[in-house]
């Protein structure tokens, strides 16, 4: 309502000059006159001045402060974003120096868990080649007891045969009812 008030009294105010300004303009052909017209426009023009400091010179200074300090506190902002921008370019040039002792590490570790790995698998490689010929040696130990086994049966077998071919060719008839009739009574006696 104040500003309404201000713009109205400062209207009639460049009204009323410009009402005054015209009103001099007589139609005089004088030389004079026209200092006097140049002087009333003078003094209307100051008049004026006056009116729009009196009325709306506080609020345009007031204007002028605030842009002022809002120019600063732009300014003071940028200035603040721009040491972060700095800081922030500083820490990446940084982190990027600092990439390739990184990747080099990483290299070198991913290496030496590589060769662990490698070691591993070897040593659980030997173990089971160990385990393999273990149960290979005892497998084979098995197979040479059976195989003993079987031609000591054979021999067992085939050293019987030759004997009762022996026997039958050197016990005559009389000798093996003799040996029957021996082993007769000793069944029956028993």
């Amino acid at each position: 309502m104040k500003k309404l008030k201000t713009v109205g009294l400062v209207t009639a105010a460049l009204v009323l000059c410009a009402v005054a300004a015209f009103a001099s303009d007589g139609g005089e052909g004088g030389g004079s006159g026209k200092l006097l017209d140049l002087l009333f426009r003078f003094i209307n023009f100051g008049i004026v001045l006056f009116l729009v400091y009196k009325f709306a010179g506080k609020r345009f200074a007031d204007l002028l402060s605030g842009r002022s300090k809002q120019i600063e506190a732009d300014l003071t902002d940028l200035d603040e974003r721009k040491e972060d921008a700095q800081k922030r370019l500083a820490e990446v040039e940084e982190s990027i120096a600092n990439l390739e002792a990184e990747k080099t590490q990483i290299l070198a570790e991913a290496k030496a868990q590589g060769e662990a790995l490698r070691q591993s698998i070897v040593e659980k490689a030997e173990a089971q080649a160990a385990q393999i010929l273990t149960q290979a040696e005892i497998a084979a130990a098995q197979e040479a007891k059976l195989a003993i086994d079987a031609i000591r049966e054979e021999l067992a077998e085939k050293i019987i045969t030759a004997a009762e071919e022996l026997v039958k060719k050197q016990l005559k008839k009389k000798d093996h009812e003799d040996l029957v009739a021996e082993y007769l009574k000793k069944v029956v006696l028993n």
